[in-house]
């Protein structure tokens, strides 16, 4: 293992912020994969994840099992877990800017897509070659100016170039599940086994330019405009991992979630060993056009009738909102069939906040799928 620190640009006089990364195994050699945790850093789950899977990856490449790369960020972003207000962590917002940490990364089609379809031709391997290239040359000449640009920059450039990438989330209080892009449901499927998610949710395209979405669109956007003789991989399974709830930090569950990754690294060989059995899928992927989000239409005292992970069926009461003044009783319904697989960790709503959300089998939303 090495370690490599990534300075950030310099937010005032006499202060610094740095991303850390931990590389295991030899870069080149095999398949890369990239995992990262607290880009929302008022998630801790993550993080000690990482602390679990740092000491495996440790043992494997002293073992000298490392048959590719594995580039480990504990904590992918320094400026958000910093960040508190009357001692209430706010590290989903960057304070300077009111951005999302998890939105704006680069739109590598965009940018490059035109220049590379004049380029590519009918060898997979070079073509995947190719484009690594060109974003990496995209990266090498910006120059981010603001310490927040300099995250996303420095986190992409550590990233762009992966197999597979896992940025891990956690959501208020939740089930375990996954988003990623629907070309890619068919690598996705045995990290969703392994994971034993019960929920995993897919869309072509969820708007807002997410660090997930942003290293794997690329590959899918570029093939679908390149003619039939012209070959192109889905060369980056990128993937949003949200463990659970935000306030489930402990060893027990870190430890589950650091040995099923460690298994996931050895099914796709990138760690030597016996290729670990499937289990049975706890779900079926379902499109995050058919996700509902519950928002509160007034405002009240939250009171669920419905767990995480619980089903739930068309015209069932998920919550109540209570006014303790008017006596006022409202009851939320939902219109989707599909697992409760999220909800609000505060029990009082101001009106339009969100308060769960239902994975349904059938589309019906459109445009902007992401939250705030």
């Amino acid at each position: 293992m090495h370690i490599q620190h990534h300075p950030l640009p310099a937010k005032s006089l006499g202060s610094q912020r740095r991303i850390e990364s931990f590389h295991f195994g030899e870069p080149g050699q095999g398949q890369k994969v990239y995992i990262q945790a607290g880009l929302h850093a008022d998630e801790i789950p993550g993080l000690l994840v990482c602390h679990h899977l740092k000491a495996r990856l440790a043992q494997a490449e002293a073992a000298g099992h490392l048959q590719g790369e594995v580039v480990l960020v504990p904590v992918a972003n320094p400026v958000g877990l910093e960040q508190s207000l009357m001692h209430d962590a706010m590290g989903r917002f960057d304070f300077a800017s009111g951005e999302n940490f998890n939105r704006h990364y680069p739109d590598f089609y965009a940018e490059l897509g035109e220049t590379l379809r004049a380029q590519l031709g009918a060898d997979e391997d070079s073509n995947t070659r190719l484009v690594r290239a060109a974003m990496r040359a995209f990266l090498a000449a910006q120059t981010p100016a603001t310490e927040l640009a300099g995250l996303r920059h420095a986190l992409v450039s550590l990233a762009f170039d992966a197999d597979v990438v896992l940025d891990l989330h956690a959501d208020f209080e939740a089930v375990l599940h996954l988003y990623s892009e629907t070309p890619y449901l068919e690598q996705l499927e045995p990290l969703s086994r392994l994971m034993q998610a019960e929920a995993v949710l897919h869309a072509k395209g969820s708007g807002g330019q997410s660090f997930d979405e942003a290293m794997s669109q690329i590959w899918w956007k570029l093939g679908e405009h390149l003619p039939d003789d012209i070959p192109l991989s889905l060369a980056c399974l990128a993937v949003t991992v949200e463990l659970r709830g935000e306030a489930e930090v402990c060893h027990q569950l870190a430890e589950q979630d650091a040995d099923r990754l460690f298994d996931f690294l050895v099914y796709r060989g990138v760690i030597a060993g016996e290729k670990p059995a499937l289990p049975a899928a706890r779900c079926q992927a379902t499109p995050l056009t058919g996700s509902e989000t519950l928002i509160a239409p007034v405002p009240g005292v939250i009171v669920y009738r419905a767990r995480v992970g619980e089903w739930i069926e068309v015209g069932q009461t998920v919550c109540e909102l209570i006014n303790p003044l008017s006596g006022a009783v409202v009851l939320l319904k939902s219109t989707v069939s599909g697992v409760f697989y999220a909800r609000e960790s505060r029990r009082y709503a101001i009106a339009g906040m969100n308060l769960g959300k239902i994975a349904g089998s059938i589309p019906f939303r459109r445009g902007y799928l992401l939250s705030a």
